[in-house]
């Protein structure tokens, strides 16, 4: 009877994994490039970004103002990266703002060696969170028809501004999209679990029609209409899931709402500092991004996330009559991660392996993020500290 229940909830929970998974990627001049080099031959299709805009505009994409709208605090680090890429794009933007949100390590004067529009900003107002007022300082500078809001941390293949002014003409309304994970370090790549349940999260089919439906704030691409329609971050000005609540924005308004994975074309490197910075940063919006989900979701990531524990009960049971059942779940479930890892980042072969670690250690940071979130109302960034549900940074 037991053999039989652990049985079943392994193969729910695999199952759900591959109902949860969808290849929703950017296309280059029509093409889906699951398998495209980061450094595709650089021209902008004819038939693409050349073509005429959507939501009424006449004039041809390629004849809209793009502006690139950079929200940095302390990134010194990672701005030059994010900086070279947007000079080798085949879209060039008409404009770079970077917003130095109070750095304390010179990102102000690396983004200006690059020749952006740097904004400086010192003082944080009551009832903003520091993120949002960086991004709605940063569009206020801005005169594009195109906004493309980018975090410091993310790194562009040369056609992928063009991908992703193609995709946000072809879908009508604001995209986002959940980089490619670059994870070098062997305690970067504990992020596995995370990151997966992240593209469950964006990527499944229930959340199509989900009213909430929200964005990955990373890598952002709106019309400028759009975007002064739903008020942009002063619309979200205290929420700690900015963009999350910003696409629920967006839905709310009968704008459309379309996440992509950027494999091949968008890429970043998550908390690079180390294990500190990565479970202040995941621990932030843990608990707190569940909420939006349906129900439907929800559902099959428990159960993948069941199932995928109840393997990892390999280590405790293997010598009793249930082991041989516990290995091939977790046998399963290492080569279901290793393929569903290739569109996630660089994760290579021993991480899903061992995927004991990343899962305990997503389990760690969970926990975390319900403490803060729960019993002390707040969650740490950068610094900071933020109130859950409309307060101010401290």
């Amino acid at each position: 009877m037991l053999a039989a229940i652990i049985g079943t909830a392994l193969a729910l929970g695999l199952l759900s994994g591959w109902r949860l998974f969808r290849k929703n990627f950017l296309e280059v001049s029509g093409d889906i490039r699951p398998n495209a080099p980061p450094d595709a031959s650089p021209g902008i299709s004819p038939d693409d970004p050349a073509g005429p805009g959507r939501n009424g505009d006449p004039r041809p994409r390629s004849a809209r103002r793009l502006s690139v709208v950079i929200p940095a605090r302390n990134e010194a680090a990672n701005l030059p990266h994010l900086l070279e890429s947007l000079r080798s794009q085949t879209l060039r933007p008409e404009e770079i703002v970077v917003v130095d949100d109070g750095s304390e390590d010179g990102t102000g004067e690396i983004a200006a060696r690059y020749g952006t529009k740097v904004v400086r900003l010192d003082n944080l107002p009551r009832g903003w969170t520091g993120k949002n007022w960086a991004l709605w300082n940063g569009f206020r500078h801005t005169t594009g028809d195109l906004l493309v809001f980018l975090d410091a941390d993310v790194r562009l293949a040369p056609r992928a501004l063009e991908a992703l002014v193609a995709a946000r003409e072809r879908t009508g309304g604001v995209i986002s999209v959940v980089p490619y994970h670059v994870a070098p370090r062997f305690r970067e790549k504990l992020a596995l679990v995370f990151n997966l349940l992240g593209i469950f999260a964006f990527m499944s089919p229930f959340e199509a029609n989900n009213a909430r439906k929200g964005l990955y704030g990373s890598c952002i691409v709106t019309a400028r209409e759009d975007y002064e329609r739903v008020n942009g971050h002063a619309g979200v000005r205290s929420e700690v899931l900015d963009d999350l609540t910003l696409g629920a924005r967006y839905a709310a308004a009968g704008i459309p709402v379309a996440n992509f994975l950027g494999y091949g074309l968008v890429s970043f490197r998550m908390y690079p500092g180390g294990l500190r910075s990565a479970i202040e940063g995941f621990a932030k919006s843990a608990a707190l991004s569940t909420s939006i989900l349906r129900r439907e979701t929800l559902l099959l990531c428990a159960l993948w996330a069941i199932g995928l524990f109840m393997s990892e009960l390999f280590f405790f049971l293997w010598h009793t009559p249930l082991g041989w059942l516990l290995a091939i779940g977790y046998v399963l479930y290492a080569l279901q991660l290793f393929r569903l890892a290739r569109y996630a980042g660089t994760f290579g072969v021993l991480m899903p392996a061992l995927h004991v670690l990343p899962a305990w250690f997503f389990a760690g940071v969970m926990l975390y993020s319900v403490y803060q979130t729960s019993l002390l109302g707040r969650v740490n960034w950068k610094g900071r500290q933020i109130r859950v549900g409309g307060g101010r940074d401290a």
